[in-house]
């Protein structure tokens, strides 16, 4: 099982979101990731937007890893989203996307970031695993699956 315990807490994990829009959803994970990551909102759903700029963060299967770089201390963060209606995040194999794992990370942490970003690209590349996460009844279900919990889907 994967184990993500150390970028997630259970407040930072969230299924069926409403968000319709890449802007609605980096708003709302922005929102989510403020008081786990210390930084304003708006700047973070700028610089996750700025880095979507450069090429789609959204590799296909119907799953995006936006990411953004802060100019502040601290260690690296995620926010888990599973969309109740998928959107079109401009993936390569132009699926709309309904699983979102965005993550945050200090300017200065390298090789942190990209050992981060190398894991969850690895645990949602897995089919079984991602029908998994799409099949969780509620929140805490998805955090039991991402963070290696054993814990029985209350729904």
């Amino acid at each position: 099982m994967y184990d993500f315990h150390d970028l997630l807490t259970p407040e930072t994990v969230l299924a069926d979101n409403s968000a319709g829009t890449r802007k609605a959803l980096f708003t709302h994970i922005a929102s989510v990731a403020e008081p786990v990551t210390g930084v304003d909102a708006k700047l973070l759903a700028d610089r996750m937007a700025d880095r979507e700029k450069l090429g789609t963060t959204a590799f296909g299967g119907g799953i995006a890893i936006p990411h953004a770089r802060l100019d502040r201390p601290g260690a690296v963060r995620g926010v888990f989203v599973r969309l109740a209606r998928p959107i079109d995040l401009g993936a390569v194999d132009e699926l709309p996307v309904d699983l979102v794992f965005a993550l945050f990370s200090p300017a200065d942490a390298g090789g942190d970031h990209l050992k981060a970003l190398a894991r969850i690209s690895r645990a949602l590349r897995d089919a079984a695993f991602r029908a998994k996460l799409r099949g969780a009844g509620s929140a805490d279900a998805l955090y039991a699956l991402l963070s290696g919990v054993e814990a029985r889907d209350a729904a």
